[in-house]
């Protein structure tokens, strides 16, 4: 006989989806003993779930973010809040007015953790690491220059055969200056970003050495980006 095929129930889902219900049951029992009633009762735990899921997803796609742990944390307290508070702890038939207070002013505290989750940028959440610059580290070979035979010189005495061809100093090419390093437009562009935002901060153009600090940047490179910006 071959093997049977059939649905396999996965436990962890099981878990989940029940773990899942009763948080959803507790929040809307304890919104609803806080004088929140009809659809607004049903409302209270999707805001607390939509709000942990929001900063979950961030921490997820985007890594660490203090940002996104603040409201992680708010949401999951208020939902353990609400699995405590109806487990007897609290008399739902008269809360206290705390109680009332934080549900009251839940949707406003979740509005304002959903619009900072959505409208920030990963950029503003932590320090932005300098971009990739592989050509300009490396050093500029200077240009080589043959140095012309000055010839023997005509002195007193024998000169010896091998000795070192001697040279003028007017003759001595000067060695070639160093070319700028490279630098790539995102680099620019996110230099561009910094002094604009400063320039509007400060009411000043932005110096070399707060670039740098700003960019993370070596001097040579922070050098040629403030040129750039000039």
């Amino acid at each position: 006989m071959g093997p049977r095929h059939g649905l396999r129930v996965d436990a962890v889902l099981v878990q989940a989806v029940i773990a899942g219900a009763l948080s959803f049951a507790h929040l809307h029992d304890m919104a609803s003993a806080a004088g929140q009633n009809g659809w607004k009762a049903w409302a209270y735990p999707v805001s607390v779930d939509l709000l942990m899921v929001a900063a979950w997803r961030r921490l997820r796609s985007e890594g660490p973010s203090r940002l996104a742990w603040c409201w992680f944390v708010v949401a999951l307290f208020a939902s353990l809040g609400a699995n405590v508070a109806t487990a007897g702890f609290l008399d739902l038939a008269d809360p206290p007015a705390l109680l009332r207070l934080g549900i009251a002013g839940w949707p406003a505290l979740a509005f304002l953790g959903g619009t900072l989750l959505a409208h920030s940028s990963a950029a503003e959440s932590g320090p932005v690491p300098p971009a990739p610059v592989a050509d300009a580290e490396e050093s500029v070979p200077l240009a080589e220059h043959p140095i012309p035979d000055a010839g023997r010189a005509s002195v007193t005495g024998a000169v010896p055969e091998s000795g070192p061809a001697l040279a003028s100093p007017d003759q001595v090419p000067a060695p070639a200056p160093a070319t700028a390093p490279a630098v790539p437009a995102v680099l620019i562009d996110h230099a561009r970003k910094v002094a604009d935002e400063y320039r509007t901060r400060t009411g000043s153009p932005i110096d070399t050495d707060t670039l740098r600090s700003r960019l993370g940047v070596p001097p040579h490179l922070a050098d040629a980006i403030a040129a750039h910006l000039t």
